[in-house]
């Protein structure tokens, strides 16, 4: 693909009214940094950085960049490849033997780049101990010693895997004998002069000069909750959009990583059915609006961070936001809009909303489609809503900043086709039965692959699950959608996850999906 030419044309006061969203002195908000040529043009931030006390964010205060820290991770591994203390293709059982066969033998390559297939731990641990549960780097290792199966065969297909990163940290720090975080520290922010950058495991500490992160709630409440699980190289790194932006001008002329290094890194994986994905080694390189960008995102439970490059443009975008209901992605996107000139259209075609709810032949998988107004909703899997959009083919697509996601679906009468990473999965309209009773498939369940215990109850109206995890426990409402298929949202402070929940027919086992996470089972235990 040939960029076209563009270029930047930069007004203060156009990025000004992108930020009037979060432009107040009473809640929370978010800090920006832009760059072009290398050099910082604009550096602001807006809103409070703790609700509790009046002190604005700032581009210098050490804020959450959650899955950006994948490419520094990635980047750290690297480094020990070019000293030829491991390599790119070893498979993780080289450094950590101790794992069940089901995981060991996947590459390093495929941990990075999320095609290796293995279950997520991170998300194992989320479903069954719930989020507060304070789990560590070594609890989440320790499933990959007893999960006996997998999400697809190496290389056959593309999920965003935040325990391949676990491994990774954990692969870095038997090969170093030092923590991650120092491997950080001295061999990438301190060269760079990134001073202020530092792995933060837990929110649960005290780290000067540090922004709070802010959950809302539906009904418009702020609360201060945080993940319990100790999170390291999937998502761990604290910044400043001031150390970023040194961060993105080093990216133009690494002195840390050879080229080699630096060509993998952004190097789109290719599956064994020809598809290529967007995501190389923690990087994505993505087309928006016609034109290449490098970035990678970060979310966190109670924010967001976006870190964003348009090489033709010459410009560096990082942004982070401290609160739940902002998108960091989204804002940067509108700072390209405004400020680079050249850019191709943005393609939406006409979409006539409609609601319906689709199952795989197995059952094991749920799409549902929500008509919101004039607005397109597609849930997957009992997750989120999310607004999709249709192109030129008539293809329903996720949002731009969820474009490296490479799924699309298409409605045909009562079917519907979802194609994922050029794997195509059909989906039959089905009936639902709101009527529909757990009747006799209440009662216990186990699952001894993630050391899981369950319980599904009826009292009424009131149905629930109740997953007794390693480290915790988590409740879920349930809904019903036949007398199979059951909605599963969690309870607590954590409403956003939810799942679904499929019994086999016999009632004797049920099958557990919540996002990314599909099909862990549980058998009848009593």
């Amino acid at each position: 693909m040939t960029d076209p030419i563009v270029r930047t044309h930069f007004d203060d006061s156009r990025v000004d009214a992108i930020f009037s969203v979060v432009d107040q002195s009473a809640l929370p908000g978010a800090a920006v940094a832009v760059a072009i040529d290398g050099v910082p043009v604009y550096r602001r931030g807006f809103g409070l950085a703790n609700m509790e006390l009046p002190v604005q964010l700032a581009p210098g205060m050490r804020m959450r960049i959650g899955s950006t820290t994948k490419h520094f991770t990635a980047l750290a591994y690297l480094l020990l490849c070019e000293e030829g203390r491991a390599g790119l293709d070893d498979s993780i059982g080289a450094h950590l033997p101790e794992l069940h066969p089901a995981s060991r033998n996947v590459t390093m390559r495929q941990l990075m780049g999320h095609t290796s297939g293995i279950r997520d731990a991170m998300a194992v641990s989320l479903a069954t101990n719930g989020g507060p549960a304070p789990v560590s780097d070594a609890d989440l290792l320790g499933y990959y010693t007893t999960i006996d199966d997998v999400d697809f065969a190496p290389g056959t297909s593309w999920s965003y895997n935040n325990g391949g990163y676990v491994l990774l940290t954990a692969a870095i720090e038997r090969l170093t004998d030092e923590r991650l975080d120092d491997v950080l520290r001295q061999r990438i922010f301190e060269p760079v002069g990134m001073f202020d950058t530092m792995l933060r495991r837990r929110d649960t500490d005290f780290v000067p000069n540090s922004a709070t992160l802010h959950f809302r709630h539906p009904d418009g409440s702020f609360s201060r909750d945080y993940m319990g699980a100790e999170i390291s190289g999937a998502g761990g790194i604290v910044s400043t959009m001031d150390d970023m932006l040194r961060w993105l001008r080093h990216m133009d002329k690494p002195t840390i990583g050879s080229a080699e290094t630096w060509r993998v890194m952004r190097e789109p994986h290719r599956l064994r059915n020809g598809s290529a994905t967007v995501y190389g080694l923690g990087l994505v390189s993505a087309p928006y609006r016609g034109v290449e960008t490098i970035s990678h995102g970060g979310g966190v439970v109670a924010g967001n961070s976006q870190m964003i490059k348009v090489p033709a443009a010459g410009l560096d975008i990082s942004i982070a936001v401290n609160r739940a209901d902002v998108s960091a992605a989204d804002l940067a996107n509108q700072i390209i809009d405004a400020c680079v000139e050249g850019l191709g259209p943005k393609v939406s075609e006409p979409l006539a909303a409609r609601s319906g709810i689709f199952a795989s032949a197995q059952g094991d998988r749920l799409i549902e489609l929500l008509a919101h107004g004039d607005l397109q909703l597609l849930a997957t899997d009992g997750g989120p809503p999310l607004p999709i959009t249709a192109d030129a083919d008539g293809n329903l697509r996720l949002p731009e900043i969820m474009s490296f996601i490479l799924q699309s679906a298409r409605v045909h009468e009562s079917c519907l086709v979802l194609t994922e990473f050029g794997n195509e999965t059909r989906f039959d309209e089905i009936a639902p039965e709101p009527g529909a009773s757990i009747a006799d498939r209440a009662g216990h369940y186990a699952s001894p692959g993630v050391g899981a215990s369950a319980s599904v109850t009826e009292d009424g109206d009131c149905r629930r699950l109740t997953i007794m995890g390693q480290n915790g426990t988590a409740f879920y409402d349930l809904m019903p959608i036949t007398e199979l298929i059951w909605k599963a949202n969690a309870a607590g402070p954590f409403t956003m996850f939810g799942g679904t929940l499929v019994f086999a027919p016999d009632g004797q086992s049920f099958a557990f999906n919540l996002g990314r996470m599909k099909g862990i089972r549980f058998a009848r235990s009593s």
